[in-house]
């Protein structure tokens, strides 16, 4: 891909990702530094990653978004899948999770499977895997096999449970870990049941953010002590942490353990959803009294009624709520969108995936992107001087030979001829 060529179409805006990749070099350089200093990143690697070098054995939700993002940012990521592939949850070339990553297929079950991914653990900077405990270890590409060539590596280990505990070799999914980490029971209107929140809060803020975190910590103390170690990230742990303001304002007497009657849960009528007239939905988080007052002003649009509940008189907060409703009621998601957009009433029209990318402000960012047909997000966050580009949407086995050869392996026709690895 030439300089002046786009690494992808942002959907709405014609644009042109302009990628520079700055190193200050100084003593003690790790693999990675070095292989930036030497010219030996992947020419995909324009980020702040770039030269760092991730093996990721395929797995399911949180693994495969992090590395993804790891990707975005210009980390060389191979991706290890096994023979047949493993459960899909996208259609083959539809896969944004994959996107910026080679992929190779290795089969571990055979003799001296291991032993190839072992041999490309020790030129990586990071290894991931998302198998229950001890499986890694089964398999023989555990941290300690990994570690015996290469002692530097950071071995992030994404699971539910965690490295232990009483359901460390438990399966389960997304709802279970949320479900005992209380985060489930705050989700849901007063007298309702709880509601399930796709699998964004477990699965990708409570594991692939926090695995993410984990590892480049990890890789930054490598850096410094020549140690790799592991990254036990467990969405149990990461999304109990994402509750740590809510702690804060249950033991303040500002939190009532009851989903659906606090100011953040939809027991506001000023921090809540309105269907409109159309039957779509506006999104109202008017709390703070200036932006209330603006909100309350927009919707009436004659001020604030004198007989109108206050904002915190909480017993008459169902008046106030069916007062917010009429008049939603009275507009379409289009109109209302009109009156509020560009001001402080802090009021946004609920969109869908297939609008969100569609919607001005987002456009205007570049928040979504084209790639490969595919629209998706675009990398996050930004940043000024090394910016992450998406990369292709890759296939299992796609790199397999490519792969073995830029790193290294004389052996590839042999394995290639057994069985071992398997080029698509």
């Amino acid at each position: 891909m030439g300089s002046g060529e786009p690494r992808a179409t942002v959907i709405g805006v014609a644009t042109e990702t302009e990628a520079v990749v700055t190193h200050c070099a100084g003593e003690g350089l790790g693999a990675a530094e070095s292989r930036v200093a030497g010219g030996a990143a992947s020419s995909a690697s324009n980020g702040p990653l770039a030269g760092v070098r991730v093996i990721e054995l395929a797995g399911i939700g949180p693994s495969p978004l992090c590395a993804m993002m790891l990707a975005d940012l210009g980390a060389e990521v191979v991706r290890v899948d096994r023979p047949g592939g493993g459960p899909a949850r996208s259609a083959p070339g539809k896969d944004v999770t994959s996107r910026g990553k080679r992929r190779i297929v290795v089969d571990l079950k055979k003799a001296g499977g291991a032993e190839v991914v072992v041999r490309l653990a020790g030129q990586a900077d990071v290894f991931i895997e998302g198998f229950r405990p001890g499986v890694a270890e089964r398999l023989g590409v555990g941290p300690e096999d990994c570690w015996a060539r290469n002692p530097r590596l950071v071995y992030g280990r994404m699971t539910g449970w965690g490295q232990d505990g009483p359901l460390a070799r438990s399966a389960w999914h997304d709802i279970a870990y949320i479900a005992v980490t209380g985060a489930l029971h705050a989700i849901g209107r007063a007298g309702g049941p709880p509601q399930v929140p796709v699998n964004y809060l477990g699965d990708y803020g409570g594991g692939a953010m926090f695995l993410a975190v984990g590892v480049l910590a990890a890789l930054w103390e490598a850096q410094r002590s020549g140690r790799g170690q592991v990254v036990d990230a467990a969405i149990v742990d990461g999304v109990a942490v994402l509750q740590a303001m809510t702690y804060a304002m249950l033991a303040s007497g500002t939190w009532e353990d009851e989903r659906g009657v606090n100011v953040l849960d939809t027991g506001a009528p000023f921090y809540d959803v309105y269907e409109t007239a159309d039957g779509r939905y506006m999104a109202v988080g008017a709390i703070e009294p200036q932006f209330y007052t603006e909100f309350v002003r927009l919707l009436f649009g004659t001020g604030e009624p004198q007989d109108l509940p206050g904002q915190h008189d909480r017993k008459r907060w169902p008046d106030l709520r069916k007062r917010f409703a009429a008049r939603f009621a009275g507009r379409t998601q289009q109109e209302w969108t009109k009156v509020f957009e560009g001001t402080d009433a802090c009021v946004a029209p609920v969109l869908s995936l297939a609008q969100a990318p569609r919607h001005p402000h987002l456009t205007a960012r570049g928040t979504y992107v084209d790639k490969d047909g595919v629209p998706q997000p675009a990398p996050a966050p930004r940043f000024s001087g090394t910016p992450g580009a998406p990369g292709p949407l890759a296939l299992p086995g796609e790199h397999t030979r490519e792969v073995l050869n830029e790193w290294g392996l004389t052996d590839i026709d042999e394995l290639l001829d057994s069985g071992i690895v398997v080029q698509r």
